[in-house]
């Protein structure tokens, strides 16, 4: 045993709690080594002093004046524990709640007539109706948003209405299928949908 290793178990060997194999290495050193029974010495007086000192009596009210002047103790959010130890999940939420109140807010406030497709040339907007006359022809997808679709021609593709009405004339011909998007819901999920396709069309 060397004097680094004898140091910290000079306090165990004071307060008595160093026993077995530790205890009698502790004395064979302090045989040998004057330094460390030099320092056993200073702590024997050390202690000597401190059970001599007088006992002191604490002033009234001390405690609680000491407690009152730390600060108080902050609790905790075990909300904000939970985000700090899943960072990731955190940003994802948050993205998410970003993106639903963006989509929430688009629905709730944006009610402008809104007409979308590849070939627009055959298509008639008079106020907030869309109209596709007789014996006209639109090739590719249609979509309306915050208004009506009236067809009398031909649409070579799909039709989408999102918060309005479509009507078909006797003579409209639809190659493709009619989409109706008139709750929240279904709006998201059709906007996810067409910001999915966007996505994997960049790449």
């Amino acid at each position: 045993m060397n004097c680094e290793e004898a140091l910290p178990l000079l306090h165990e060997y004071l307060d008595g709690s160093l026993e077995g194999r530790e205890a009698a290495t502790l004395k064979e050193h302090l045989l040998v080594c004057p330094e460390c029974r030099k320092r056993l010495q200073q702590f024997e007086k050390v202690e000597a002093l401190i059970h001599a000192w007088p006992p002191q009596k604490v002033p009234e009210g001390l405690t609680e004046r000491i407690m009152q002047a730390l600060p108080p103790v902050k609790r905790q959010n075990p909300w904000y524990r939970w985000i700090r130890k899943h960072p990731a999940a955190s940003v994802a939420a948050v993205f998410f709640l970003v993106m639903l109140s963006t989509f929430v807010s688009s629905w709730n406030d944006d009610r402008e007539l809104l007409v979308k497709g590849n070939d627009l040339q055959s298509v008639v907007i008079k106020g907030d109706t869309v109209y596709v006359p007789a014996g006209s022809k639109v090739a590719g997808d249609l979509t309306v948003e915050n208004g009506k679709l009236q067809v009398d021609g031909d649409i070579v593709g799909n039709i989408t209405v999102i918060d309005g009405s479509v009507q078909l004339a006797s003579t409209a011909h639809i190659s493709g299928h009619i989409q109706q998007i008139d709750e929240a819901f279904s709006w998201l999920w059709y906007k996810m949908n067409r910001w999915a396709g966007t996505i994997s069309g960049m790449k």
